[in-house]
């Protein structure tokens, strides 16, 4: 079975601030504690398609394992190593990721998705961010009976982080707004 939602958020700041927010999210130290689930991102691939000016990214985060304590202890591991995808199109105002997990796979399947782009109805000031995610636990001898229940606890988890990376995001549109008038906070 596989446990899916969606979420849509309005930011009430530009396209370009947020966007700029997303990519500064997991590296300010302010941000550890309200996103200790992140342990580490690198980035390992960054390029500019000559053809369509779109900016390409991969990362490496290495984050907990997702889920309820008692799922860590069953798969045996805390860790679990994702790969983030990002592709920024300046010219429509459009950025798009997509992370998936590599690791743990035989357990349990993460996919996430969210889009950045200018708000239908306030274009200029603000922006829309569209988040889908589906989980799938892998059902094995041990875990068949309760692979739904591990679902919901995972979404149940993963929508609150989301909502910490809204508040992180949040805070750092303010940042960059106070910044972009010349104040500091």
């Amino acid at each position: 079975m596989v446990r899916a939602y969606s979420q849509e958020h309005t930011y009430r700041h530009p396209w370009e601030r947020v966007t700029t927010a997303s990519w500064r999210k997991f590296a300010d130290p302010e941000n550890k504690h309200t996103l200790s689930h992140i342990l580490e991102v690198d980035t390992l691939n960054q390029k500019v398609d000559p053809h369509t000016g779109k900016l390409h990214t991969t990362r490496a985060l290495t984050i907990h394992t997702p889920g309820p304590w008692f799922l860590r202890r069953i798969i045996g591991q805390e860790i679990c190593h994702c790969v983030e995808s990002t592709v920024v199109d300046a010219a429509s105002r459009s950025m798009q990721l997509s992370t998936r997990n590599i690791s743990l796979q035989k357990f349990v399947e993460v996919e996430e998705k969210i889009r950045y782009e200018p708000h239908p109805e306030n274009p200029t000031d603000w922006t829309i961010c569209k988040q889908e995610t589906s989980i799938r636990i892998k059902p094995l001898s041990a875990l068949a009976s309760m692979a739904e229940k591990i679902e919901q606890k995972c979404v149940d988890k993963f929508q609150q982080n989301s909502a910490k990376g809204r508040e992180v995001m949040e805070r750092i549109c303010k940042y960059l707004e106070a910044e972009s008038r010349g104040i500091s906070i």
